[in-house]
C-alpha cells in the first residue's frame, strides 16, 4: 500500500491531477496576495488584498487599483 502524502498549504485542495509545478506556483501567488503589504501613500504596513488589482489601506484608509495579485511599485 503506497504512503499517503501530506497536502501542503493553500495548494492542498487541489489533488495530484494538477502537477506538482503548478501547485508550487500558486502556493508562491497565494502567499503574496494573502500578506499584508506596504502602502504607497503612507509607507505603512497596512495594505490588504479586497479582489482582483483592487487594494485597501487600513491605516490611512485609501483604496487603490494596482497588481492583481501583489502591489507593484
Amino acid at each position: 500500500m503506497a504512503a499517503k502524502k501530506k497536502k501542503i498549504k493553500a495548494s492542498g485542495r487541489f489533488g495530484s491531477g494538477y502537477g506538482t509545478n503548478v501547485r508550487s506556483k500558486l502556493n508562491k501567488i497565494e502567499l503574496l496576495q494573502r500578506k499584508k503589504q506596504v502602502c504607497p501613500h503612507c509607507s505603512k504596513l497596512g495594505v490588504k488584498r479586497e479582489s482582483s488589482g483592487i487594494w485597501n489601506c487600513k491605516k490611512c484608509g485609501k483604496r487603490f487599483a494596482s497588481g492583481a495579485y501583489y502591489l507593484k511599485h
